[in-house]
């Protein structure tokens, strides 16, 4: 089991910038996939910034890709997303989430509780 806990949401206006953090409960493999997910009001959960633990080459949906930025620190097992020129759209639940399995098509087991960010217009 492993546990995880976002932290960093907030609210912004547009342009803005806010950072998350999710940290793991315990060490995650090399290999799996963490990711960052987010669900808006009315609206099907989405993953949008993936990365393999161990790797420096993350997968960026089109609607976030030049804007957000995932990074990942092993050592503290914590998972980052930075995001710059925040948009009224990006208004969501933010939530990280553990694969151990492929970052496209895989089943994410963990999930954290999610941390709210509301872009203003």
């Amino acid at each position: 089991q492993v546990d995880l806990v976002e932290s960093g949401g907030g609210s912004v206006q547009a342009g803005g910038s806010l950072s998350l953090s999710c940290t793991a409960s315990q060490y995650i493999s090399k290999m799996y996939c963490v990711a960052w997910f987010r669900q808006a009001p009315g609206k099907e959960r989405e993953g949008f910034a993936f990365i393999y633990t161990g790797s420096d080459f993350p997968l960026y949906d089109d609607s976030v890709k030049g804007r957000f930025t995932i990074s990942q620190d092993i050592a503290k097992n914590t998972l980052y997303l930075q995001m710059n020129n925040l948009k009224p759209e990006d208004t969501a639940m933010y939530y990280c989430a553990v694969s151990d399995q492929y970052c496209t098509g895989g089943i994410f087991k963990y999930w954290g509780q999610g941390t709210q960010v509301t872009v203003s217009s």
